[in-house]
């Protein structure tokens, strides 16, 4: 479905259609449980792909280096805490058939809808950080393969992005983005080949090498910032909104639950949490075994991870003269996947707050707002990129940055998810509820442990 399918008469943002008949389930059933196993995996599997960006390989390779598998615990910590909160920000867009900007505003007064865009602003300005991060690293990853400078890459990387964006449909840069997620699958071919001492991981998973020194409070800042990063809430809001879309045969509305057959509504629903939940399981085995194979080679040798290089070196030992080309493939791929994801998140959360068109499958002229935040950007994040800084070190800080920014957006993503009024029959139940607000806690003290050592330079 390319951008301009959509009615001449205009449309008013995450509008309610009316209800359709459901799609004909008996082919569904007909069909290998495999085959309608991958036929589900959309939005969820996306966001946990781009979950695991350069920002959080970098993040988990420098944890790996600098303390072995001391954090490993943080996976299993981790994994639920994403299945949680994705959760809850799908089934806001699958049950409401609106983003979760519209419904900020639709939940909140003027007064309050003036201060989330001051966060959504800060947002975006963070997102720019990450996409010159990411791109940075597009570039070092070339440039590992002898492709040439590293700045050229980033610059090349940053404007095919934003002209895909901008120009090309929803449909072929979703299937595009299915195909890099597995790109992120040489982590863990990693294992198979290296020389793992599990008994050693087995003590780190249990949290039995835990250190409270500020440098690895820092770290754990840093990974639950990349794994429970604001952005992703959008996108997983955004995403699945552009899915819903894409079912309407007038290619213009999103069907929310209630616009659906009983049987489709519990299907959708039930799509959508496979959907999320392997996602999610897929990002944590990336971060596992990127701690792992790092750990095994650096952490046992005591070095850092400084640049793209020294982690790629770091898989020699176990990955010979490939380890070059295994590490630059994850590496540009997962920072090609993630700078779309990056600029359109902060773009849909606000054009949806100031009740403005957005969605990628829209042209720029019926949706001026949204494209003219994501191509800027995405603009500002490439011109960012060619300045050569310590990329590792930029990734990780905008992992920490995304950490203390993250308590804000889960507030107001529980208000939203628990109102009846918004929500429905669909708002959150008590475990929803309990593992919610427990994980806005933490991540609360997490920004706030993030902010002291940012600003006391610890």
């Amino acid at each position: 479905m390319g951008k301009d399918t959509e009615p001449a008469g205009g449309i008013q943002p995450d509008g309610r259609p009316e209800k359709d008949e459901e799609p004909n389930e008996s082919s569904e059933k007909k069909r290998s449980p495999i085959v309608r196993f991958f036929a589900v995996l959309g939005p969820g599997i996306v966001t946990g792909a781009s979950d695991d960006d350069p920002s959080g390989i970098a993040t988990y390779a420098q944890a790996g280096a600098t303390y072995s598998y001391g954090l490993l615990w943080t996976v299993p910590v981790t994994l639920p805490m994403m299945m949680a909160v994705q959760e809850i920000c799908d089934r806001t867009a699958v049950a409401t058939g609106k983003s979760l900007g519209a419904l900020m505003r639709e939940k909140f007064d003027r007064r309050a809808r003036i201060v989330l865009a001051i966060l959504l602003a800060a947002l975006i300005l963070a997102n720019v950080l990450n996409i010159a991060a990411d791109l940075m690293a597009v570039g070092e990853g070339m440039n590992l393969v002898g492709a040439g400078p590293a700045q050229v890459w980033s610059a090349l990387a940053g404007i095919a992005i934003g002209l895909t964006l901008i120009f090309g449909s929803f449909e072929f840069i979703s299937k595009i983005f299915k195909w890099l997620c597995l790109a992120l699958l040489v982590y863990v071919a990693v294992l198979f080949v290296s020389h793992v001492d599990w008994a050693d991981v087995l003590s780190g998973l249990l949290g039995l090498q835990i250190s409270l020194e500020p440098a690895y409070v820092v770290l754990v800042v840093a990974i639950l910032g990349t794994t429970i990063s604001p952005y992703l809430f959008f996108w997983q809001s955004a995403n699945r909104i552009e899915e819903m879309r894409a079912e309407d045969l007038k290619g213009s509305q999103a069907p929310a639950l209630d616009d659906r057959s009983s049987l489709g509504a519990v299907q959708k629903l039930r799509n959508s949490r496979i959907d999320v939940f392997t996602g999610m399981a897929f990002s944590a085995l990336i971060m596992f075994a990127i701690i792992v194979a790092t750990g095994a080679t650096l952490g046992v040798n005591g070095k850092t991870v400084q640049s793209a290089a020294d982690a790629a070196k770091a898989l020699e030992p176990i990955a010979g003269s490939a380890s070059t080309y295994l590490f630059a493939a994850g590496f540009i791929g997962s920072g090609v996947l993630a700078v779309p994801v990056l600029a359109a998140s902060g773009s849909a959360g606000m054009a949806g707050l100031l009740g403005k068109n957005w969605g990628l499958e829209r042209s720029p002229r019926r949706a001026p707002v949204f494209y003219t935040l994501l191509g800027t950007g995405t603009l500002l994040g490439t011109l960012l990129s060619v300045f050569r800084v310590d990329p590792i070190g930029l990734l990780v800080l905008s992992a920490v940055v995304n950490g203390i920014a993250a308590g804000p957006f889960l507030i107001v993503t529980m208000l939203i998810a628990r109102d009846a009024k918004i929500m429905g029959k669909y708002r959150n139940g008590r475990l929803a509820s309990t593992l919610g607000w427990g994980i806005t806690l933490i991540m609360c003290v997490a920004g706030i442990a993030g902010i002291w050592f940012t600003i006391s330079g610890k």
